[in-house]
């Protein structure tokens, strides 16, 4: 935890300096700019656009109605869809979605819609007397949902809507997950997860329990006994380990736990920062977290990676921010000794050097000393074993590390249903998380009614 920094300094700069740091990463679009650009759209007749968004946005439409003035048209076709549709405007990483097959990339203009500002534009700007969704009428069924985070959320809005109660048992204090502790904080300004997420709760229906661990203080028995479906959205809660001598030395921790400590601090300044910082990975995680520093102070921040900058998972828009931020990126080096001090705190670290022979990446045995206070982990996360200390959550069948659930998101356990980044299909992103937990509302609606009719 962050714990491990606390004999670094705090941030040199002054709290307000720090906090113009962290303003929106791409300001958002005015009325006229707006106006400008959803001009620029020509509504394609089933528009890959659309066909591409993992949530099924019918984005020619929407964009439509901002060109029309009807923003809460706009606002409501997006949120039917994607009710996390305002968080997901600015995480998701439309540059190789909906804004990569935009026709307009092969025209004269050479330039996608800006999709993602236009969706941020309507929900930002939506004034509803009242909640846009009501629920149908009572079924009298009461379903359990395990974690707050998108697709949690996204269920239970989508199970509210259909008339059933629900019951979310989440892990932290917040709701939100990663939108609320893992995204950079320069993407999601200004507390939106939690603005979002009360908009959300706006429907009536949903309870949540706070501090509820499965595995713990919340056993997955008791809920499949005592509710009449259960959905696990469970995300991925334990961070990969290097494997090497030294990893829980003062000084290297997971990338995620100080993106959480930097997003909850009322105080920027009272954070530690590193002068010299090494971040392992090649995510957009690694990304967040490599800029975030950076923006704190920290004197030099080296990302690095084993392969090239093709092969990184973090996208192209991406790498670029952290290049504009003045992040080294040093590629072809892999993790071989964490360096410690007489003290036994984090020193730096001994990279080997990588080529590739065919396919297959190995050392060279070249090696190379960075020097770092810091060192953070962002080589992605695991399903957290702990949940399988619950007798039954143990049976859950498992693909790879994930839960293996069939196209209507059921477990292998009658009644139980899985979604989000816990399970196989599908890549890590809220939007599809949100997709996730949508989808598993509608087959928990179908199942229970199928139920209740064959009685």
């Amino acid at each position: 935890m962050i714990e491990s920094l606390n004999y670094l300094p705090h941030a040199a700069l002054p709290s307000a300096e720090l906090s113009g740091h962290f303003t929106d990463l791409a300001p958002p679009l005015t009325a006229r700019q707006a106006a400008i650009e959803s001009a620029r759209c020509l509504y394609c007749y089933d528009a890959p656009c659309s066909r591409i968004c993992p949530s099924e946005i019918d984005v020619a439409s929407f964009i439509r109605n901002i060109h029309d003035k009807n923003i809460n048209g706009a606002a409501a076709g997006i949120l039917k869809s994607n009710i996390l549709g305002g968080s997901c405007a600015r995480v998701c990483p439309t540059e190789i979605l909906c804004e990569d097959v935009c026709v307009r990339n092969h025209d004269a203009e050479g330039q996608p819609v800006k999709i993602g500002l236009l969706q941020r534009y309507a929900v930002d700007h939506m004034r509803f007397a009242s909640h846009p969704f009501k629920r149908a009428a009572a079924t009298g069924k009461t379903i359990a949902i395990v974690g707050a985070g998108p697709a949690g959320l996204s269920c239970a809005h989508r199970l509210a809507m259909l008339g059933h109660d629900v019951v979310i048992f989440e892990k932290e204090s917040k709701a939100g997950g990663l939108n609320e502790y893992g995204i950079a904080k320069y993407k999601l300004t200004d507390n939106f997860a939690q603005k979002e997420v009360e908009f959300l709760l706006g429907i009536g229906g949903i309870t949540i329990r706070w501090c509820q661990l499965l595995g713990d203080n919340l056993q997955l028995r008791e809920l499949h006994a005592q509710y009449d479906a259960v959905f696990l959205g469970l995300g991925l809660g334990a961070s990969r380990k290097l494997g090497l001598t030294g990893e829980e030395a003062p000084g290297l921790l997971a990338a995620v736990d100080y993106i959480s400590a930097l997003r909850q601090a009322d105080d920027l300044a009272a954070l530690p920062v590193p002068k010299r910082a090494i971040v392992i990975g090649a995510g957009n995680t690694a990304i967040d977290m490599a800029v975030q520093v950076q923006r704190l102070g920290a004197g030099e921040v080296t990302l690095v990676y084993r392969r090239g900058f093709d092969a990184m998972t973090a996208t192209h828009h991406e790498q670029e921010i952290a290049k504009a931020n003045q992040v080294r990126m040093l590629t072809w080096a892999q993790p071989q000794q964490v360096l410690l001090d007489a003290e036994g705190k984090v020193a730096g670290m001994r990279f080997e050097k990588t080529a590739l022979d065919g396919t297959r990446l190995t050392g060279t045995g070249e090696t190379l000393d960075v020097a770092a206070d810091a060192i953070f982990k962002a080589i992605g996360q695991s399903f957290d074993t702990q949940v399988l200390v619950d007798p039954m959550a143990a049976l859950l069948r498992r693909e790879g590390d994930k839960i293996f659930v069939d196209a209507g998101f059921r477990t292998v356990l009658p009644g139980i249903y899985a979604g989000g980044d816990c399970v196989a299909p599908g890549q890590d992103l809220t939007v599809q998380a949100v997709q996730h937990g949508k989808l598993a509302a509608l087959a928990i609606h179908s199942d229970i009614l199928n139920k209740v009719e064959a009685a």
